[in-house]
């Protein structure tokens, strides 16, 4: 049995209020070319579909026309269970008729097994499916304790409990796999996860993951990586996209799982290459050096964060045209040499009025010098005061 592992696909989600809807697309698109390719039997989305619980019409539209398109007329078997980001009502909604396409959506926690004969290779696959347990959908009070230890004990313990209760209905003739969205202590993160609960009283211990299953898929963590110290092969396939600047750099994939019954399950990764990379520019030479690099049209297809040091702020203009020259720009921060500022006194130091506006505007904007044409504005301010007050 071949199957296709992803996670957080967070559709609909922004960068810094640039849309990437198309992005999003283009991966959908690759999902399915893969499948095809990869001649894909099942697939298991392990949660956070969408970014938010009630996500754009756009996005909930690519979604049901791309899992159609991945199911391929009901001969692929899918399955995807919600993560914190989706609400589980909402996402579980379209089941009855997802079901004609052997798509199978399943929002909220349940100690049941899923049962799944996948005609493709005449197998039957045995899933240890957990939708993300947050207290709220267990629909139970897990500790009345506040201390986060306990917390932690408690959450874990009932989570360990859940995987145990269905790996008593595994049988020795099928495939057996596991899939949650959940957050294994140690596991790498990210700043692009904002996960309601992204450590301390939600986490679960590795050795918590179910032993029965050859294979636990995990979603929440959009780095991609295995768990170590998982009793069985257990792993985050990671987001499909890059979501933050911290992310920076990681190549992203899909993971494939190769699994016969009473084997070891073969894993590989499949490198995706949708999307625009997400890159730090560091203009140690102020910003002819970012003209420089728009001329050679570096990084012309991605989103920027660029660094620009500098000794006198920008003006809009510049800003404007920089965002002019290369739309992927998302941040701008401008550095400036570590001023030499000491407390002063206008009466004690004696100086001009003048100074004494550089020395406050530097203070102000972490060491920026004011323009010629800031300075004679302020000065005719002043004057401006000054007659006010004699009159």
């Amino acid at each position: 049995m071949r199957i296709l592992h992803t996670a957080d696909w967070h559709l609909g989600r922004t960068l810094e209020g640039r849309n990437r809807i198309d992005e999003q697309a283009q991966f959908l698109d690759e999902l399915k070319k893969i499948v095809e390719e990869e001649k894909v039997d099942v697939i298991l989305m392990a949660g956070d579909v969408f970014d938010t619980v009630n996500p754009p019409a756009g996005a909930e539209q690519l979604f049901y026309d791309s899992i159609a398109k991945l199911s391929n007329e009901g001969n692929r078997q899918i399955v995807i269970i919600a993560g914190n980001h989706d609400n589980p009502d909402r996402l579980s909604a379209a089941s009855p008729l997802a079901l004609k396409h052997r798509i199978q959506i399943l929002g909220y926690p349940t100690t049941q097994l899923q049962k799944l004969y996948i005609p493709s290779c005449e197998q039957m696959l045995e899933l240890a499916a957990l939708p993300y347990p947050s207290e709220s959908r267990l629909m139970e009070l897990l500790s009345e304790d506040a201390d986060e230890k306990a917390m932690r004990s408690k959450y874990d313990e009932r989570i360990q409990a859940i995987f145990q209760k269905m790996s008593e209905q595994f049988s020795n003739d099928a495939v057996r796999i596991a899939m949650s969205h959940i957050y294994v202590a140690g596991g790498n993160s990210s700043d692009s996860e904002r996960p309601i609960e992204v450590g301390g009283a939600y986490t679960v211990a590795a050795t918590s993951l179910p032993e029965a299953a050859q294979y636990v898929a995990l979603g929440h963590l959009h780095r991609p990586q295995t768990i170590k110290r998982a009793k069985t092969l257990a792993r985050y396939s990671g987001s499909p996209l890059a979501f933050s600047f911290s992310e920076s750099g990681y190549t992203k994939s899909v993971t494939i799982i190769d699994a016969e019954p009473h084997t070891e399950p073969v894993m590989s990764e499949i490198y995706l290459t949708s999307g625009k990379p997400l890159v730090r520019w560091q203009a140690t030479e102020g910003i002819s050096q970012v003209y420089k690099w728009i001329d050679e049209k570096k990084d012309l297809n991605a989103w920027i964060d660029l660094e620009i040091h500098l000794k006198h702020a920008l003006s809009i203009e510049e800003i404007h045209n920089l965002r002019k020259l290369h739309k992927g720009f998302v941040n701008i921060r401008p550095v400036f040499s570590e001023p030499e500022i000491n407390n002063y006194d206008r009466k004690a130091s004696n100086l001009p009025i003048d100074e004494l506006f550089k020395k406050f505007y530097e203070r102000q904007t972490g060491g920026a010098e004011p323009e010629a044409e800031l300075i004679e504005l302020f000065l005719e301010l002043v004057a401006d005061d000054e007659k006010e007050v004699s009159v």
